[in-house]
């Protein structure tokens, strides 16, 4: 049977053919469930956090490395493997250099082994449930956000749904130690159907995933995800050194990133930035999601980014 997609480089391995093409024990008639698509590179140090509570809410788990050199695909094993869920754990490769993000992606045809929208459609290809999940090698899942995917895993099989979870950053300083910020909520769909009307598609500056116009979305709670930054890994010092720009609006939140970076290392007050101290012996990652944010007052945050990037541009 012929591919999907084929590699502009023809290298048939990473051509695409999606799960409801394809023949055999590999293809066909989807079953009930929740795939988790983990897209990683060098994430071994995160994966203690995020990947045990995604195991226990979906039904499978495919992580995707992109060229780890810290051992991440072995941590990624050897925890599914520790907790019961080997089998529930299917770990690919996929070796090519993918453009980054902006100018290099909009460069890059979209057939190409190194554009972000292959990687992502030759990813989420090797799903087998009717519908997926993107997660992020740094986003840990609460207690509670697990149980509640667990609990809508099946509820969505009708429903053809997409479903957002809003998600905040926290830059952990030490192992008691942390900032959260809570000044918007990032707010993206996470959880999509698998079908030919939900595959992704180039856009000018990231790869976009497409769905129906008249979608149904669903907005889970917010505390139910952190976004783990590291304060002793500076992830903005190629952007400091190429003088990057995110003025941007549509690069607004890599601005707000940006600024709590800076804030943190200088000291300097930013209005929605909390800190947050873990109790002794208890990690500021555990106690941030398992404790703090479910001992909040909702809402944690009161506006989202289009809100906030409407009063961006309403100032003079």
């Amino acid at each position: 049977m012929s591919a999907d997609i084929t590699t502009l480089e023809g290298l048939p391995e990473y051509d695409v053919t999606w799960p409801w093409h394809a023949s055999g024990e590999q293809g066909g008639r989807l079953r009930p469930g929740l795939t988790c698509v983990f897209r990683v590179r060098n994430e071994a140090r995160n994966l203690p956090w995020v990947l045990p509570p995604v195991l226990d809410a979906v039904q499978h788990v495919v992580l995707v490395d992109n060229g780890s050199d810290d051992g991440t695909p072995e941590v990624a094993r050897r925890i599914a493997e520790e907790r019961g869920a080997g089998d529930r754990f299917t770990g690919l490769s996929y070796p090519h250099r993918v453009a980054r993000a902006g100018a290099e992606h909009l460069a890059t045809p979209a057939t190409s082994v190194h554009s972000l929208t292959h990687f992502y459609n030759w990813s989420f290809s090797h799903v087998r449930t009717s519908y997926s999940m993107k997660w992020d090698g740094d986003m840990v899942l609460s207690p509670e956000g697990a149980q509640i995917l667990r609990d809508l895993a099946w509820q969505l099989e009708t429903s053809r749904a997409i479903v957002a979870i809003p998600r905040h950053p926290l830059t952990v300083v030490d192992e008691s130690t942390g900032w959260l910020d809570l000044s918007l909520s990032f707010l993206e769909p996470w959880i999509y159907p698998m079908g030919p009307q939900y595959t992704y598609v180039k856009a000018f500056d990231w790869e976009l995933r497409e769905y129906p116009r008249d979608t149904r979305r669903i907005v889970l709670p917010q505390g139910l995800v952190a976004e783990v930054r590291w304060h002793d890994t500076d992830e903005f010092a190629h952007w400091r050194r190429d003088g990057v720009d995110f003025t941007n609006t549509r690069l607004y939140r890599k601005l707000r990133e940006f600024e709590v970076d800076g804030a943190i290392r200088t000291g300097t007050p930013l209005k929605g930035l909390v800190k947050v101290t873990a109790p002794p012996g208890v990690h500021v990652i555990d106690h941030v999601t398992r404790t703090w944010l479910q001992e909040q007052p909702r809402p944690l945050v009161d506006h989202s980014l289009p809100e906030a990037l409407s009063l961006r541009r309403s100032r003079p």
